[in-house]
């Protein structure tokens, strides 16, 4: 009676009752976990007992087995598997007796049922749970509640455990959701619990979709439901459709016609919101499938292979019906902006998808629309038609497009002065596509002035208009520069733009927007220094006066907002103090990567005694903050260069502390990442932090609470210190190459797909690693230090390593050029002793696959003669081959990365 108690003021309005209450709980866990859980399901399971004692009680004993947190999530899993055999089936024969007997809903044992199964099933535990449900479900006696609990017991299995695990069991799962789905059932409730089951259980029942019948019952139903006067359900099955859609692509042929076709459009044509999103998002997944089929059908032509799947084009089929609904619906807006996704955006993102899809074939539906309405009466006619046309910017053909764009750009600066705000902020927008789109149709002497004027008066609007306008701002200047830059010569600053002329007054509103009284609405004040960091990095040389006084300004700034850190009196300050700060440390980095080498020097002090300031005040604080004043610092040590040894020493203390702080991974990262900046920067200067630095990299190599996104740089890193102190790594040489061995044993769940991305990630930190250190040791003297020939115990390891990576279908192209470069910088140093390690098929093979990667990069990039280290690496492979293997081979190589890059380069001049 006592738990009962505690339970029921865990939902009391006295603090101090709700406080007490948790502290009984967590002291309870602590002492007897199991014995507490059995109590829990105890009370849940006794029907006498307070409604809300039983919810609390459920939802107690679900927190001690499931948490959204995946770590968490997998430590109670496991806590809950080490309970004893009896304890775990007394409980489980509660919560599945407790199943229909609650009053409230949603229905706790329910939950609890759920994630006790995503616990045991993946290890074959409690086998006979699903047939138990579908017995619950398709027993005639079974009351609504039971059935409707039962099915929300199976959607949220579906929802959380791995497909895989389920399919040999899909076809009782599916028996138990279609007999609640039926439109017999006479239950919404358990209709809807049906419905949103089957969503989450779309994912492991393709076997049933590979079956005709199967496939056509499980349609039907589903169509059914779409029909139901109950909207929740109604919603519910139109989800199914629209993910139906997108995993079963290839079978809705049948069904399209008779069928989908009149259902989603008569859902998007309706008044209910949910509805109408709903069937708009289905078009919108047909257009994402369709755009995916004709990529997946363009490779596979230059592959010479049929596509495995193909389009039905029925976006196009079905165009010139969705467009008119979509620009009757793009009339639905609101006055008032808010952040709720509504049909009026969902019709926009929707008719950009169909621009993507349908390409040309979109413009000659939407442009009658557009200059019909572009000039009506009602805003709202005005603010859809500007809508439809920003919408089919991308996806048509840019030549065709471009003399609409210049006919319709003196209209869209006009209505950038429009009485209506919705319109003015749509235009801003409107305008901002076409500066990313089709800049050529703005950048010229026509269109550039007045179109300037309009963007900076538009500075000034409300906070939405304004916020659009500093996009259209930072695309233009970034369309301006690459457009100067290609007149340019290769690799040269573009000595002038377009934007020159005005670039000055530009900088100076934009600062002015930062400081608006009202800049913290619609994300106004991020949106102006967005577009000044993108004005800045897209600058010429004549503009670099204004670059540095905005540097200047900037620094100005910060000392600042730094003064202001003893007047915050309230978490809001704080957030928004921390925010400044963060802003003014990217601006800062983006003005300063212009900063020429000679002024950079005049400026460091100032800047690095801010930044100092920054870390003192906000370690521990925000990480936040401490992440950006770290990548501040590395941009300052890329333009510094060896100068900035003078700071290392006041610097070093807040490295480590970032290099120490596990909890917040993305300070760690970049504080890693800045240990390799520095390395490189000042070379053997960096010898007295080494130590320091290499124990807490290693230790942070070790430690299990260290985020493992962190890991791969950290072994990258490795490389730039050897490559920084050269010999002088000799005396980190045992452990490193240690770690490394053993990293580059690792293996993963290759179903995980960012798995298997992180494991490529890993082995590109080992070869990069093995890299810099091959590099360091042997120096760069013509006579090789003695030192290198530590490694060659290791060599053997380092070629196997690399025949691994060759040898796995899913490495990465990086993968492929870091070892190239390996093999490349092992033969440079061994000599003919690296002979018996490369003349293998399998090495030959990737060195061969290297240099057609390395031919292909040549064949995209701008820069058609620049060598990546792996070619050079290959070349001295070649060379070195020479010596000893037959001269067809070397003849062959030496064509592969000579002869052929040549004759390729001068092809394409």
């Amino acid at each position: 009676m006592n738990l009962i108690t505690v339970l029921e003021k865990t939902v009391s309005t006295d603090t101090s009752e709700l406080e007490a209450a948790q502290q009984f709980l967590e002291q309870a866990a602590q002492q007897n976990l199991p014995e507490l859980l059995k109590k829990l399901s105890d009370i849940l399971k006794h029907g006498g007992n307070s409604p809300v004692a039983r919810m609390q009680a459920g939802l107690q004993l679900k927190n001690a087995i499931y948490s959204k947190d995946p770590t968490n999530r997998a430590n109670y899993q496991r806590r809950w598997l080490q309970f004893r055999e009896d304890v775990r089936m007394y409980i489980k024969k509660n919560v599945l007796e407790s199943l229909g007997t609650e009053t409230i809903r949603p229905s706790s044992a329910a939950q609890c049922v759920a994630y006790i199964a995503c616990a045991e099933l993946p290890h074959n535990l409690w086998p006979e749970l699903i047939p138990l449900l579908t017995q619950n479900v398709t027993n005639i006696n079974s009351t609504e509640l039971v059935k409707e609990a039962t099915l929300e017991s199976i959607g949220y299995i579906c929802q959380d455990i791995d497909p895989e695990i389920l399919a040999s069991q899909s076809n009782e799962i599916l028996t138990a959701i279609v007999n609640g789905m039926r439109k017999e059932e006479s239950s919404n409730h358990v209709r809807l619990a049906a419905t949103n089951a089957l969503l989450n259980s779309l994912e492991f029942t393709k076997s049933n979709f590979d079956k005709d019948p199967e496939r056509h019952f499980i349609m039907q139903v589903v169509c059914e439901a779409t029909q139901s006067h109950d909207t929740r359900v109604r919603v519910a099955a139109l989800q199914c459709l629209v993910k139906i859609m997108s995993l079963y692509y290839q079978y809705m042929e049948h069904y399209m016609g008779p069928a989908l076709f009149a259902i989603t459009m008569e859902a998007m044509k309706s008044d209910i919101d949910e509805v109408s999103l709903q069937g708009i998002e289905f078009w919108s997944t047909v257009c994402d499938e369709e755009v995916d089929l004709a990529i997946e059908l363009s490779e596979a032509d230059e592959e010479g292979r049929p596509p495995e799947r193909t389009s039905r084009f029925y976006s196009k089929g079905a165009l010139q019906f969705l467009v008119p609904i979509l620009l009757i619906t793009l009339t639905k807006q609101e006055e008032f902006d808010d952040d709720e996704w509504n049909p009026c955006k969902a019709a926009g993102v929707c008719l950009m998808l169909m621009a993507t899809c349908c390409e040309d074939d979109v413009v000659g539906h939407v442009l009658p629309y557009v200059k019909e309405n572009i000039v009506h009466t009602d805003w709202r006619h005005r603010d859809a038609a500007v809508m439809a046309f920003g919408s089919i910017l991308e996806g048509p053909d840019r030549n065709k497009l471009k003399p609409i764009v210049e006919q319709a750009m003196p209209m869209l600066i006009n209505l950038l002065k429009d009485s209506s705000v919705v319109v003015r902020d749509t235009t801003a927008w409107a305008v901002g596509r076409v500066c990313e789109i089709l800049p050529e149709a703005v950048i010229n002497d026509t269109c550039l002035p007045p179109l300037l004027e309009a963007l900076v008066q538009g500075l000034e609007a409300e906070p939405r208009v304004a916020h659009n306008v500093c996009w259209a701002i930072s695309s233009l200047a970034e369309a301006a520069y690459e457009i100067a830059a290609d007149t340019a010569d290769e690799n040269v600053e573009p000595e002038t733009y377009c934007l020159s002329f005005y670039f000055d007054g530009i900088v100076t509103k934009l600062l002015e927007t930062t400081d608006r009284a009202d800049s913290n609405q619609h994300n106004l004040r991020n949106a102006a220094y967005e577009a000044l960091m993108e004005l800045v990095k897209n600058s010429p040389k004549d503009c670099y006066e204004t670059v540095k006084k905005t540097t200047m300004i900037i620094l100005q700034r910060l000392e600042k907002v730094l003064q202001m850190e003893g007047h915050i009196n309230s978490t809001s300050d704080r957030v928004q103090y921390n925010d400044l700060q963060s802003l003014l440390c990217a601006t800062l980095q983006s003005v300063l990567r212009k900063v020429t080498p000679e002024d950079a020097p005049k400026i460091s002090s100032p800047i690095m005694t801010a930044l100092l300031q920054m870390f003192n005040t906000s370690c521990g604080k925000s990480g936040g903050v401490q992440e950006d004043a770290l990548l501040c610092v590395s941009t300052l040590v890329e333009v510094l260069g060896e100068n900035f040894m003078p700071y290392m020493q006041a610097f070093k203390p807040y490295l480590t502390l970032g290099l120490k702080n596990h909890a917040e991974y993305q300070v760690c990262q970049a504080a890693v990442g800045l240990t390799g900046d520095i390395c490189r920067a000042v070379g053997k200067n960096i010898l007295p932090c080494c130590d320091e630095l290499m124990t807490l990299l290693v230790e942070n190599l070790g430690n299990e609470t260290v985020h493992r996104s962190v890991k791969p740089q950290i072994l990258s890193v490795f490389g730039d210190i050897a490559l920084a102190i050269g010999f002088y790594f000799k005396n980190y040489l045992s452990v490193v190459l240690n770690t490394l061995q053993q990293a580059s044993q690792a293996q993963v769940d290759k179903t995980d797909y960012d798995m298997i991305d992180y494991l490529n990630e890993l082995r590109e930190g080992c070869l990069e690693a093995y890299t810099g250190i091959v590099q360091g040791l042997k120096g760069d003297a013509d006579e090789i230090n003695p030192d290198v020939n530590l490694l060659q115990p290791h060599v053997a390891h380092m070629i196997s390593f690399i025949e691994h990576i060759a040898q796995d279908e899913d490495h990465s192209d990086s993968n492929i050029a870091a070892c190239c470069g390996l093999i490349g910088d092992l033969c440079t140093t061994f000599g003919s002793a690296m002979v018996p390690y490369v003349d293998k098929e399998s090495i030959q093979a990737l060195l061969t696959k290297g240099m057609h990667l390395e031919l292909l990069n040549r064949a995209w990039s701008t820069q058609a003669f620049r060598c990546e280290l792996f070619l050079i690496s290959s070349v001295s492979l070649s060379l070195s081959l020479c010596l000893s293997l037959s001269l067809s081979l070397s003849l062959l190589l030496l064509f592969y990365v000579y002869i052929l890059p040549l004759l390729l380069f001068l092809f394409m001049i």
